[in-house]
């Protein structure tokens, strides 16, 4: 068992963001909500899953909506308690740990603060091992658990329940409500037992966080020896760096979608690298190239310091760099493929391994969403 303290937390917020692809979230708000929580109430213990009881209740809790929204519809910091709360309610039983449902800047956060307020153990894991914008996209629903009951809450005091004949419909029911909200609202769902949490969970994405975030955020080390301790110990790839010279942005449905374009510097000083988001980097397009897909992590990081930038941190003239991280295993499945592969986004490419490089070299507007 590990503690999450003050300076543990700024490793996670860094480590999670990177996880996170430029979804989950801007982490500023969700750390200082965990901030004032582990303050007040002490530190937040961060315990591995088989130290659970097989028939407790455990319960994930996240933000959903466009992320940009969050930055100025700010939380009132009762609506995750409120939410767990509800779901207790609902079930007739008391949580004894709870999860993030995602790696992601502000859904690393969320839990820990709710955590830290109820006196309860956070688990080292989650159901992705990064971010993705949609509810069903889980190794829960992959491996066939129920997001529902499922308890939505806004900063208004508005709650909501849940029950929906499958997950793909608790996702749109959800999505409607949320964009009702006003473009966010924090949840409660997946609610499940201590053994339906081993048995499906993606372990240990906690500590992979904090073990990034130290090293991001390690002061004596300079951007080559971080970006070569990122492809020796986290299986990196260095796939551009360059300048953003456009950023298009959108907010709808819920989502935040658009697309990074950027010119190369040094090395990738003749390409041009695109990027289209929907919440989360989904796929990498480099001088016609699709070079990263999903569900590979796709991630945007500061070309001198190498910290992560989320998709509504991009702006005109940045110099980013462009790595990717191979994923967890669970999306490789065939139904993994199904929930979360480049062609459910629109995208009419193969998936391309990170480890095998580009598959194609034909780029079609046409078929992209």
């Amino acid at each position: 068992m590990r503690e999450i303290g003050l300076k543990e937390l700024k490793d996670l917020a860094i480590g999670a963001t990177l996880l996170g692809t430029g979804g989950g979230g801007d982490p500023y708000i969700g750390r200082l909500m965990a901030e004032a929580a582990i303050s007040r109430y002490g530190p937040i213990h961060l315990v591995d899953v088989d130290e659970l009881p097989d028939e407790g209740l455990v319960v994930p809790a996240a933000m959903m909506g466009a992320p940009t929204v969050m930055v100025e519809k700010i939380p009132n910091g009762k609506e995750v308690e409120t939410a767990v709360s509800q779901l207790e309610r609902i079930l007739g039983k008391q949580a004894v740990a709870i999860m993030t449902i995602e790696a992601g800047g502000i859904n690393s956060m969320i839990p820990l603060a709710v955590a830290a307020q109820l006196h309860l153990p956070v688990i080292d894991g989650d159901s992705m091992g990064r971010a993705f914008p949609e509810l069903q996209m889980t190794s829960f629903h992959v491996r066939g658990l129920k997001a529902t009951p499922m308890v939505l809450v806004d900063e208004k005091g508005n709650n909501l329940v849940i029950d929906a004949i499958d997950n793909p419909w608790t996702e749109r029911l959800a999505r409607t409500a949320t964009v009702a909200m006003g473009g966010a609202s924090i949840i409660a769902l997946y609610p499940m037992t201590g053994r339906e949490a081993k048995d499906t969970m993606v372990r240990g994405t906690m500590s992979k966080a904090m073990d990034l975030g130290r090293l991001l955020g390690h002061s004596r080390l300079d951007r080559d020896e971080k970006l070569q301790r990122l492809k020796t110990q986290h299986q990196a790839i260095e796939l551009f760096s360059g300048k953003v010279v456009d950023v298009e942005r959108r907010s709808g449905d819920g989502f935040a979608r658009g697309t990074l374009s950027c010119v190369g510097l040094d090395a990738f000083g003749e390409s041009v690298l695109r990027i289209e988001f929907q919440n989360e980097n989904l796929i990498a397009v480099r001088d016609g190239r699709v070079v990263a897909t999903v569900p590979d992590l796709i991630c945007v990081v500061d070309r001198e310091t190498l910290l992560p930038i989320t998709t509504e941190g991009l702006t005109y003239g940045q110099r980013v760099t462009v790595v990717g991280l191979p994923s967890d295993p669970v999306w490789f499945t065939e139904k993994g493929m199904q929930t979360v592969g480049p062609q459910y986004f629109g995208y009419q490419v193969e998936h391309v391994s990170l480890a095998e490089g580009p598959i194609t070299t034909a780029e079609t507007n046409g078929g992209w969403a």
